[in-house]
């Protein structure tokens, strides 16, 4: 596991698994530029980790092309460059419903954070990537979105989750000939504002296991859907 002064950007890093990714990183050497669609959210998180002054903030909103490119301007004026990608924002709307009851409205929201919001991201980012010879992207997936665990109901969050793994796929063969690594990690149920109080497992624990691949060296995995640092089924 590399710890090195990598520039690393968390989407969703106000609270839960996006705000222990941002004081993992942090705590391994990176400088990390927290991110979220709320602008107080988001500043009141980094002022929690106000120990750690290697983390900055920066609105955004992963459906809006121009808080994007605002965001890439910025890193480029203030960094010159990004090491780290971590897709982590993302919305759970349709939990227990049927496929045949799901508003469209909500397929469509769900599918512009879920997976549209991490393609657009990338889309950004991967040419700094690809300038500077150095790159790890982390999409954080979902059982839910395995075609080898696929079930009925929350269509919307399912399928958004199963284009992102196709997502993850595709990116990391296209870029397999350089130095820039694409992996989707399944953080399991974490007790979360999205997972729920009953989840076993903390924050801390997932956000430990999403930058371990965010720090992989030369000769990690690319290309690979994991859960618990253990590779799982597509």
């Amino acid at each position: 596991m590399e710890q090195s002064g990598h520039v690393a950007i968390v989407t969703g890093g106000n609270r839960g698994i996006g705000y222990e990714i941002c004081k993992e990183l942090s705590g391994a050497g990176c400088h990390v530029v927290l991110t979220s669609r709320n602008e107080e959210d988001g500043r009141q998180a980094v002022a929690k980790l106000y120990a750690h002054d290697n983390i900055a903030y920066h609105r955004l909103d992963v459906t809006d092309s121009e808080d994007i490119a605002s965001l890439r301007n910025w890193i480029l004026k203030n960094y010159g460059r990004v090491d780290i990608l971590i897709n982590n924002a993302g919305v759970y709307l349709d939990g227990g419903v049927s496929v045949f009851d799901v508003d469209e409205k909500i397929i469509q929201e769900t599918l512009a954070v879920n997976f549209y919001g991490a393609f657009n991201m990338c889309r950004a980012f991967v040419p700094i990537m690809r300038q500077n010879g150095y790159g790890r992207i982390v999409n954080i997936s979902s059982g839910y979105g395995a075609m080898n665990e696929m079930a009925g109901y929350e269509a919307a969050y399912r399928i958004s989750k199963a284009a992102l793994n196709a997502l993850t796929l595709i990116m990391a063969d296209e870029l397999r000939d350089g130095s820039i690594k694409v992996n989707a990690v399944c953080p399991g149920w974490v007790s979360t504002e999205m997972g729920s109080k009953l989840a076993p497992l903390s924050p801390e624990t997932a956000a430990r296991d999403i930058v371990h691949f965010a720090l992989i060296d030369a000769n990690g995995p690319t290309g690979r859907f994991f859960r618990y640092k253990k590779p799982i089924q597509w």
